[in-house]
């Protein structure tokens, strides 16, 4: 498969209520890569809102796709669009939330487990593998002892709220800096202090 031809999945949950969520800022960041495509999200058959276009001038070719199921029902939507646009895991982008990284921090990886994230597992199941790129966008561990999915369900606090916009923006950096020049430069980009 070319490597000038991506599908980037965003991560969230349907519906106004978890519009501000930690969980949905995979949503978020497929928002702003569609604000520089300047182009609208469009219904698609496979149970999602999609973009079809390209990033940039002489920028891939790029389906920009935000799953409309609940967050562990990703796998459905993103593996029919694969199916429907004939590209397999190598060319999957999947931008998600990561309590195991601090706030403010993007990391990137190909592969590896799902650290208890239900919509990456449900990804792995609908693609056959778990070899697909991913952007791991922090939004740190809850605290206490609050239970994880109270802290993924609940809007950014106002402090984060603040820097929100920037993490985004490195997101969306992320994500184009892997379709042009890979994984080590994005990681080399994204991985320093």
């Amino acid at each position: 498969m070319s490597s000038d031809n991506w599908l980037v999945a965003g991560l969230g949950n349907p519906g106004p209520g978890y519009a501000g969520n930690r969980h949905n800022v995979g949503q978020m960041v497929l928002d702003e890569l569609a604000k520089r495509a300047g182009s609208k999200f469009k219904t698609h058959a496979s149970r999602a809102q999609v973009i079809q276009g390209r990033l940039g001038v002489g920028g891939p070719r790029v389906v920009l796709a935000k799953p409309m199921t609940y967050m562990n029902l990703s796998g459905g939507p993103v593996g029919n669009l694969a199916k429907f646009f004939g590209l397999g895991v190598e060319n999957l982008i999947v931008v998600h939330d990561e309590i195991d990284i601090p706030f403010d921090t993007i990391k990137l990886k190909r592969g590896g487990g799902e650290g208890g994230h239900n919509g990456l597992r449900d990804i792995s199941k609908a693609m056959g593998s778990k070899d697909y790129l991913r952007v791991r966008t922090g939004v740190g561990r809850p605290p206490g002892r609050m239970d994880t999915a109270d802290w993924v369900l609940q809007d950014f606090s106002k402090s984060e709220k603040q820097a929100l916009p920037f993490l985004i923006d490195n997101a969306a950096d992320a994500v184009e800096l892997l379709m042009a020049q890979g994984l080590e430069a994005a990681q080399g980009k994204f991985h320093t202090a």
